[in-house]
């Protein structure tokens, strides 16, 4: 039996092995075997191919020396502007009333956050979230209130809902069954701008990181629902310290084990970020595995450092990658 002394020691070595992700024979955590993928930064991350565009726009900002602040918000205004984009913004489909409801949410490298939810009329939902950050001591500010808010700084209302997306909406009410659909772009051959959430990350030229995330929701949700793009914590988080990560896919999954909060905290404790992505992702199939068996749920991270990493619990998610050596669209890795 060991002493005191012995314990002491032992217990030491465990803690400092488990924040460096080292194997010990204490704690018999194994050591990383997933690569990190580096970039120099500048870079600029962003799920799903429709990223592209937006990483094209927020390289713009940050290529001459602008902060990853402004060039998140600028790249995610890119999706919520595409009318054939139909899950983010202007042209998102509606809600099953016929309503098109934005969620966003934006953080810098201080840890300041804003956000919105239910937002309607509006189309750059992220830039009012910035305005809630920069102007209010709130952190998110939801329907009539968000929608007045906008009004009262500038932002113009219009109609977000689109012929397009207005008939689907009428095709869909002839049956009115609501089932989440996992990887929405599989069945939609030709059609990558039909996916998801955008969740874009950056790491400027002073080595300090940003995030936005925005979207339309699930297509024909309740009137009123807000998924995890809005949530600090859930659909994004960003801790200058570590580093930032953002989600895609069901939101409702993703608010349960604080999705993206979790994928940083364990990148602070050694593991790599797509090892953290798979991790944060594993822990969601530990509580639900026949569930996690029927939704998509992605992850996408950046270090500190400029690694990256993503992994998704189906087939099918990808992510955009910008800098000035790298311009290309990833396939993720997935568990099932």
């Amino acid at each position: 039996m060991p002493t005191r002394r012995e314990f002491l020691r032992i217990s030491a070595i465990s803690s400092a092995a488990t924040l460096a992700g080292c194997t010990t024979p204490a704690t018999g955590k194994k050591e990383s075997t997933l690569p990190a993928r580096k970039v120099k930064a500048p870079v600029v991350i962003s799920t799903w191919a429709f990223g592209k565009a937006a990483n094209t726009v927020a390289w713009g900002v940050l290529e001459p020396g602008g902060s990853a602040l402004d060039a998140v918000e600028a790249g995610a205004r890119v999706p919520e502007a595409d009318p054939a984009n139909q899950s983010v913004g202007y042209g998102g489909r509606p809600d099953r009333d016929g309503i098109v409801t934005l969620d966003a949410c934006i953080m810098d490298a201080k840890g300041r956050s804003g956000a919105v939810a239910c937002l309607e009329q509006i189309m750059h939902a992220v830039s009012v979230a910035r305005a809630v950050m920069e102007k209010t001591p709130h952190a998110m500010l939801a329907g009539d209130g968000a929608l007045q808010f906008a009004l009262a700084n500038g932002f113009i209302k219009q109609n977000l809902l689109t012929d397009p997306s207005r008939r689907e909406w009428e095709e869909w009410l002839k049956t009115a069954h609501y089932a989440p659909v996992a990887n929405i772009e599989d069945r939609m051959p030709g059609d990558e701008k039909n996916h998801d959430t955008i969740g874009i990350l950056a790491l400027d030229g002073a080595g300090d990181l940003g995030g936005a995330c925005t979207t339309s929701g699930m297509a024909y949700k309740l009137h009123g629902r807000v998924g995890d793009s809005p949530i600090i914590g859930a659909g994004l988080f960003v801790d200058n310290e570590v580093g930032a990560a953002t989600s895609t896919g069901v939101g409702e999954e993703v608010i349960r084990i604080a999705g993206s909060h979790t994928v940083v905290e364990l990148m602070r404790h050694g593991y790599g970020p797509e090892e953290a992505c798979k991790e944060a992702l594993e822990r969601a199939v530990r509580r639900d595995p026949a569930y996690a068996r029927t939704i998509q749920v992605g992850f996408l991270a950046l270090r500190l450092d400029g690694a990256i990493g993503a992994y998704a619990l189906q087939e099918g998610f990808s992510y955009a990658v910008k800098s000035g050596v790298q311009e290309e669209l990833v396939a993720a890795k997935h568990i099932f």
